[in-house]
């Protein structure tokens, strides 16, 4: 399937998306007379309408299963379903075609990521952190998928180096946000945070310079341009935007997230808990809105966001499921189940975010993670790699590297950064050039200076002094960091 620029297919940028929301943009003055015919929904949800709404979606977003196992790939790309079911407590290894535990969803989904030709012969930076998101609520580990396949190094690989902090085209913004949600929200296999605070806090300074006056967002890149800032932003992507700013470390109380959570509180409907989308009242933004909120730990239904007639964005979306079906409608004129919206929908109501750690499978015999144990010999991968000089220029890359072995060092990795590495310039220089081991006493012409030294980590561990004999496995991410 081809990308669409925010990550996930049917999105507000992209095309097929924009042309099905341009025939609901209705006028200001109609916009209440609209909100009017939304059928009111149920009291706010009850634990045991939420417990329903999940199991009927869960049987629902099942039913989306190819009879091969698959969820995505040619003629159908429903990968989204992984982080609904994680969200929901389903593994994605326990759900199967007719039982068929050879074609579960994990697998299929796994062996097509490893694919060399996945996901085009033109691949967008959304493509790898939409493969990053769904693969670890699957149970994939995203930078370990094969011995080849690294999703980490994948979105690395289009850093910014002219405008640090984006990933993608900064025009579109919207590759990085979903750097910030994978890069944030995939953690280690044991629940580490892998990617270094300081690429972390790049990519908030971007999202905050992004964020409109009105406390929201929009796909579009509105940082330095006053005229953006001041333009009307959309649910979506403010939810979107604010589960990016919360998996990077940024808390709940920070004035960002309360100017956007204010944002979104204007646009609830009254009679139905629904949020008003520029694009009209529809599934698909107001579940992109609730997973934002349930992203940073804000419930969408308490007082804040219940209106005077007691209606919560959670009503509204079980409001637009079929019963027993369990799928969910796009629009509330809808007469039909539409995937995307169901996938958007449960995804909320399971109170997830845009991923979701995998819960323990039934299936017997089934582990909770399946990941590359080791670099096969001769078999080009790439390692996410960044350096930090300890004064703000921050490097970040992708390294294409081919072990000749099970394990190698940091001082392969550093060589092999000095001429494959995307963007180029990550690594210039390292000494000592040369050895099996030894601590590295300068990168890039900055030399260790008394107690500021190099230090390295390692997929989040703590920065210890780093040496050329530091062993690197597959899928590592090294952060190297220079200071005291």
């Amino acid at each position: 399937m081809s990308a669409s620029t925010s990550g996930r297919p049917n999105t507000p940028s992209s095309p097929a998306r924009r042309s099905r929301r341009a025939a609901l943009v209705v006028p200001v003055a109609a916009l209440g007379a609209f909100a009017l015919t939304v059928l009111p929904a149920a009291a706010t949800a009850t634990p045991a309408q939420i417990a329903t709404s999940k199991a009927n979606g869960v049987g629902y977003l099942k039913s989306l299963q190819g009879a091969d196992g698959s969820y995505a790939g040619s003629g159908l790309s429903h990968e989204w379903a992984f982080s609904a079911f994680a969200a929901a407590g389903t593994a994605a290894v326990d759900v199967t075609p007719g039982g068929d535990t050879s074609k579960n969803a994990r697998t299929v989904y796994r062996d097509l990521l490893a694919t060399p030709g996945w996901p085009s012969a033109t691949p967008v930076v959304t493509d790898y952190e939409r493969g990053a998101l769904n693969a670890y609520a699957a149970g994939i580990d995203p930078a370990r998928v094969s011995a080849s396949r690294n999703l980490i190094a994948d979105v690395y690989g289009h850093w910014q180096t002219a405008s640090p902090g984006y990933f993608g085209s900064p025009n579109l913004y919207n590759g990085t946000v979903f750097a910030a949600l994978a890069l944030g929200g995939t953690r280690t296999q044991a629940g580490g945070q892998r990617t270094p605070k300081a690429l972390l806090d790049a990519l908030v300074t971007r999202i905050r310079a992004n964020q409109h006056n009105d406390g929201g967002w929009t796909f579009s890149k509105a940082e330095g341009d006053p005229a953006a800032l001041n333009s009307p932003s959309d649910i979506d992507m403010t939810g979107a935007s604010m589960a990016a700013l919360c998996v990077s470390g940024v808390p709940n109380t920070d004035p960002d997230i309360g100017r956007a959570k204010t944002f979104l509180k204007s646009k609830l409907v009254n009679n139905s808990g629904a949020l008003d989308s520029m694009y009209g009242i529809n599934t698909d933004s107001n579940g992109w809105a609730v997973s934002g909120l349930n992203a940073c730990g804000i419930n969408a239904q308490t007082g804040d966001f219940r209106t005077p007639l007691g209606k919560t964005p959670l009503d509204f979306l079980i409001s637009q499921q079929f019963n027993p079906g369990g799928g969910f409608k796009y629009l509330p004129t809808d007469t039909a189940p539409q995937a995307y919206a169901s996938i958007d929908a449960l995804r909320a109501v399971a109170g997830g975010g845009f991923t979701a750690a995998p819960p323990a499978p039934v299936t017997a015999g089934a582990p909770r993670w399946v990941a590359a144990p080791s670099f096969t010999a001769g078999t080009a991968t790439k390692l996410a790699l960044t350096v930090d000089d300890g004064t703000g220029g921050l490097r970040v890359c992708s390294v294409a590297f081919t072990p000749t072995g099970a394990t190698a060092t940091l001082g392969d990795l550093l060589t092999a950064a000095g001429s494959g590495a995307t963007p180029a310039g990550c690594v210039t220089s390292a000494l000592p050039a040369s050895g099996a081991s030894g601590p590295l006493t300068s990168v890039n012409g900055k030399a260790n200076d008394g107690s500021r030294t190099w230090k390295a980590s390692i997929d989040g561990s703590a920065f210890t002094t780093a040496d050329r004999g530091t062993q690197i496995k597959v899928g590592d991410t090294v952060a190297l960091r220079w200071g005291a």
